[in-house]
C-alpha cells in the first residue's frame, strides 16, 4: 500500500475575482454540476465554496501527480469534480471524471479522501490518496 498527499490554499478574494472578471474561468475550472450547486447560494459563502473547490483540485492533483506522470496522463479542472453528500452532512467527495484517471484508479484500487474548510478570506483543502494494490 502506498499513501500520498497534497494540500492547498487560497484567498476568496483571488477566486472571487477571477469569477466576476475573468471569462470562461468558472466553466473552465468547475463542473456544471459544481457551478449549479454553488450558484444556488445567494451570499458571500458561495465564494468561499468556490475558493474550497479549487483548493481541492489543486491538491487532488498534487497527490495524484506522481501516479498520472508515471502512467503518463494528463489531469485538468475538469477532470475531477468536489459533491457533498448528503447522506454524510455534507461531506465532500471525490469524482474522477476522467475515463483515463478512473481506469488508473480502478485498476490500482486508489481512493481519495478530502477534506475543505473555509473562512471568510481563505479555503483550504487536504487530500489523501490511497493506493490499495502493490
Amino acid at each position: 500500500m502506498q499513501i500520498y498527499c497534497g494540500t492547498d490554499i487560497i484567498e476568496v478574494s483571488r477566486i472571487q475575482d477571477a469569477i466576476e472578471n475573468t471569462k470562461g474561468f468558472k466553466e473552465n475550472v468547475y463542473t456544471k454540476k459544481e457551478i449549479e450547486n454553488i450558484d444556488k447560494i445567494k451570499s458571500k459563502i458561495k465564494y468561499q465554496r468556490y475558493a474550497g473547490r479549487f483548493a481541492a483540485k489543486e491538491a487532488i492533483y498534487k497527490a495524484m501527480s506522481k501516479i498520472t506522470i508515471e502512467n503518463k496522463i494528463n489531469m485538468s479542472y475538469l477532470d475531477v469534480e468536489i459533491i457533498n453528500q448528503d447522506e454524510l452532512f455534507g461531506r465532500p467527495k471525490v469524482c474522477i471524471l476522467n475515463n483515463d484517471i478512473q481506469s488508473l484508479c480502478n485498476e490500482n484500487q486508489i481512493e481519495i479522501d478530502v477534506s475543505i474548510s473555509h473562512i471568510a478570506e481563505n479555503a483550504i483543502s487536504m487530500v489523501v490518496v490511497k493506493v490499495n494494490k502493490e
